[in-house]
Formats: structure tokens, sequence, C-alpha cells
């Protein structure tokens, strides 16, 4: 009998134990519109915020860092084939430092395009918002600002223009 509750009391315990890990939820999934976050903008004295933000456009937000060769890469597509995106708007933001962001901005010439904002995320906010562990990290928002899916890693293009087309 003594065996018995021992064995019921340690399965009650590990089903405790395990069932905390599977709750915690990163703040993206519990707020799922456009983070409230304030990007500092090339000119290092203004912030591009939620309220920036076009108001009849789907969004793509894209974290990347400079030295990241995936980030590399998929920006190097998406800068050759722009007019695929031309009725989506991209916010792409870094916590890398601003003159690393700088100079990926004018590697890529990413100032010649209207529908991208480059932007330094000053105060880290959305590596914890969005928990993000890989890079690029993609989130997609309708054009309410509501989120419709996101992603960790690099995704061909013609992925992601899937993800409005649906």
């Amino acid at each position: 009998m003594k065996k018995n509750i021992t064995l019921l009391l340690v399965l009650a315990l590990s089903f405790t134990a395990f069932s905390q890990v599977d709750s915690i939820q990163p703040p993206y999934k519990k707020f799922p519109t456009y983070p409230p976050v304030k990007l500092l903008l090339p000119d290092s004295s203004n912030y591009y915020t939620k309220a920036d933000l076009p108001k009849k456009l789907p969004i793509i937000l894209m974290l990347f860092n400079p030295q990241c060769e995936h980030c590399q890469h998929e920006t190097r597509e998406l800068t050759k084939n722009i007019d695929k995106f031309k009725d989506l708007y991209i916010v792409m933001a870094t916590f890398a430092p601003f003159d690393s962001m700088m100079k990926f901005r004018a590697q890529y010439n990413l100032a010649s395009f209207k529908n991208i904002v480059v932007g330094q995320d000053t105060h880290y906010f959305l590596p914890s918002f969005f928990n993000i562990r890989n890079l690029p990290f993609h989130a997609f928002y309708n054009k309410k600002k509501e989120l419709i899916s996101a992603f960790e890693g690099s995704l061909p293009l013609e992925r992601i223009l899937s993800i409005y087309k649906d």
C-alpha cells in the first residue's frame, strides 16, 4: 500500500513539474499584434513606432544581424525581387551596433526602397518579446497589424509571399 501511495506521489509531482514548462509562452503569442517597439532610425534622433506603420499594408517585421550570413543572403534576394513585395511594408530591425546597421543599410541600398525601413532596437525589446534564438526572425502581420505567423531562420522569398496569398 505504501508503495502505491509513493508511486502516485512521484507521478503527480512529475506531471506537475512538466506541466510548468509547457505553459510558458513568449509575449508575442499572448499579444498577437504588432509590438510596441521603438526603433532608432538612421537619422539617429527619431524613432519608428507602431503609429508610423502604413495603415493599409501588411507588414513583415524582420529581425536581423548585419554579420549574419543568412540575413545578408535574404536581404540580397529581397532587394533583387523587391517588385514582388510592392504591396507589403518591411520593417527591418536589429539590435546590433548603430554603425553596423548603417553599413548594412548602405551595402544593400535599403534607403532607396520606399517600402523598407531599417531601425535599431536600442532597448533590446524584440529578442525577449519574440523569444528569439535564431536569425533572421520574421513576424508576418496583416493590414490590421494582427499576427499571421512567425518564423525563425531563413525563408525562401516564395514562401514569404505565399503567407500573404492565403
